[in-house]
């Protein structure tokens, strides 16, 4: 089973683009959609979703049409998106069996055991007497979940899942995920790259609209061994280093900016057309960061 997308587009009617010639092939397992805010990811997974139509492109889960064929398509669809709204005083249970009646399954006993089994695998059974919206963020997040296994799905979106969640809960939430991946198809939308690189085999980043890598989280940390750069500096100095190399990112380390640079010379040993790092500088171990970093980069660098 797989998801093949071809040159999807989507532009909203005030003109931003918000796809543009989207095209990927997304096996089972968990599958990472990597981008900042306003990338595109969103308007992606409403549109696999049927939440909305794109302008051109085409879609396929096997041979199940998304654009064209939406009732069967959410026949066989999860989704839990970056928010959803409870009813206040709702239980769990009778909650989940509002959802499943709303997905087809009405016979009553089918429902119970139904009910009993979900909250059960998303560890929120004991607690399936309280009220949903008095659970913290992570037990919504798990009852997200629950309503999104509905009907065994064979393609799972989640967006945005971990946002807000304290270690602990994000923990449990990545564990669940990995659990579910086995089996299914399941779409991560995230900005958090800890997300990916902690559960995605495969992966794509997303940057105002397009796809600007896709492949496995590792491999592309890997690409990037031997070009990234460190160099704790005094706050003053950032704005000159930012003109002088190319800065990917920054932080505040014991009060220092850290900042790292992308290049493939060594000091003292510059290439035509690439900055030497200078006197300094240390190879830093990359990771999925850089890889992300790096990527919006120099796709900025060529659209300017």
């Amino acid at each position: 089973m797989q998801l093949i997308i071809q040159h999807l587009s989507k532009t909203y009617p005030n003109g931003v683009k918000a796809l543009d010639d989207v095209s990927l092939t997304i096996p089972m397992g968990m599958y990472g959609l990597l981008g900042q805010n306003g990338a595109g990811k969103s308007t992606l997974m409403r549109t696999l979703a049927t939440l909305q139509d794109a302008d051109r492109g085409t879609a396929m889960l096997d041979d199940l049409d998304i654009l064209n064929q939406k009732e069967a398509v959410r026949r066989v669809l999860g989704y839990l998106p970056q928010e959803f709204g409870v009813y206040p005083k709702v239980s769990a249970t009778d909650l989940l069996d509002h959802f499943i009646v709303l997905k087809g399954i009405t016979n009553g006993r089918e429902r119970k055991e139904l009910v009993e089994a979900l909250l059960q695998r998303v560890n929120l059974y004991e607690h399936r007497k309280k009220a949903v919206s008095s659970y913290s963020g992570g037990m919504k997040q798990r009852f997200g979940i629950a309503q999104a296994l509905i009907g065994n799905p064979k393609l799972i979106i989640v967006d945005e899942p971990t946002a807000g969640l304290d270690p602990g809960e994000r923990n449990r939430f990545y564990n669940l995920l990995s659990e579910i991946g086995e089996n299914v198809i399941v779409i991560l939308s995230t900005h958090i790259v800890q997300d990916v690189m902690e559960l995605c085999n495969n992966m794509a980043i997303i940057h105002q609209g397009r796809v600007l890598y896709s492949g496995s989280p590792m491999a592309s940390v890997v690409e990037l061994k031997g070009k990234i750069w460190e160099k704790s500096i005094a706050k003053s100095d950032l704005p000159t280093y930012q003109q002088q190399y190319n800065v990917i990112s920054s932080k505040l380390v014991a009060g220092k900016p850290l900042v790292h640079i992308y290049s493939e010379s060594t000091p003292g040993e510059s290439t035509p057309g690439d900055l030497d790092p200078g006197e300094g500088f240390v190879s830093a171990q990359p990771d999925l960061e850089d890889v992300f970093f790096s990527t919006i980069q120099a796709d900025t660098l060529v659209t300017r």
